[in-house]
């Protein structure tokens, strides 16, 4: 039987948080999620924003437990305020979704001075994760679901240059901060295992979906591609499925890599996806690891 929205068990008693729930896939991660009883954090930058998914949430799921808390992850500040403030109000998280990204927008500096993608993409959730993490420990089997892309595949960290302040090439930082969420998945899986810790790492990919990622894409370029587009991605609501597999299918295991199984994973039944070898690098990892918790100022307790 293939893993569906509606073949989700009820996930009630459950408390999960999705980082960018206000659009795209993170909205239909959040959608599922609360049709199935589970009480879902929208963790979102925009307030109005946030209220409207909210509100379209409880269009087909009125009864749904939703709470709206703010986080913007290109902003450290943010992202501590964010955890404090979920900690005094929530004594339990079974799920952590880190999902907010942004794509190839013109070069940008966050107020941490990092580049942009790598900031929002992978240093917020890095620190998310980490300020979160006594949270999910105390949680019996919980999960951290990172979202990472078929862009890893020709990824690679730029440790001369991890801002890309000297040049900037918009593809190759995003593809850089997306190896980064794949790598750090796995290598805090490597350190939760080491300490016997509770909670388990896992990270998906949506395959190819066309979503709010887009909004920085040329208009040509989308109008010119738009119909291979079309033949080669699938909607939002089938994006999410292998999120949704990692954050709550039965048999998961710490490590795990969940995207679309057809045509070269762009689309189709959510299932195992291929790591890139160079994702799987001790060495790397370490080195982006120890560079991690110096830029975000937070050494993980694990």
């Amino acid at each position: 039987m293939s893993f569906t929205a509606e073949s989700i068990p009820s996930q009630e008693g459950k408390t999960f948080i999705v980082t960018g729930a206000n659009a795209g896939l993170g909205y239909e991660t959040a959608l599922a999620l609360a049709q199935k009883d589970a009480r879902v954090v929208l963790a979102c930058r925009s307030e109005a924003k946030a209220q409207k998914a909210k509100s379209k949430i409880l269009r087909s799921a009125p009864n749904a437990d939703l709470h709206i808390e703010l986080v913007d992850l290109t902003d450290l500040d943010s992202v501590k305020r964010f955890s404090d403030n979920f900690q005094s109000k929530f004594d339990k998280l079974d799920v952590l979704i880190n999902n907010a990204g942004v794509m190839v927008p013109p070069y940008t500096q966050t107020s941490d001075g990092f580049e942009l993608q790598m900031g929002a993409n992978y240093f917020g959730h890095f620190l998310l994760t980490g300020r979160l993490l006594e949270a999910l420990k105390k949680t019996e089997d919980s999960r951290i679901v990172t979202l990472s892309s078929l862009a890893h595949l020709q990824g690679s960290i730029n440790f001369d240059d991890l801002h890309w302040e000297e040049s900037y090439s918009k593809l190759k930082a995003y593809q850089q901060s997306k190896l980064a969420c794949l790598i750090f998945t796995l290598e805090l899986q490597r350190r939760l295992e080491a300490a016997k810790a509770g909670p388990i790492s896992v990270a998906a990919h949506p395959g190819v979906s066309p979503t709010e990622l887009v909004r920085h894409v040329p208009n040509l370029m989308v109008y010119v591609l738009t119909p291979l587009f079309l033949m080669v991605s699938h909607k939002p609501a089938k994006g999410a499925l292998p999120t949704l597999m990692a954050a709550v299918e039965n048999g998961v295991q710490g490590g795990d890599y969940y995207g679309p199984t057809g045509y070269n994973e762009m689309k189709g039944k959510p299932g195992t996806a291929k790591i890139a070898s160079h994702a799987k690098d001790e060495e790397i990892a370490k080195r982006l690891w120890e560079i991690s918790e110096k830029l975000t100022g937070f050494q993980y307790q694990i």
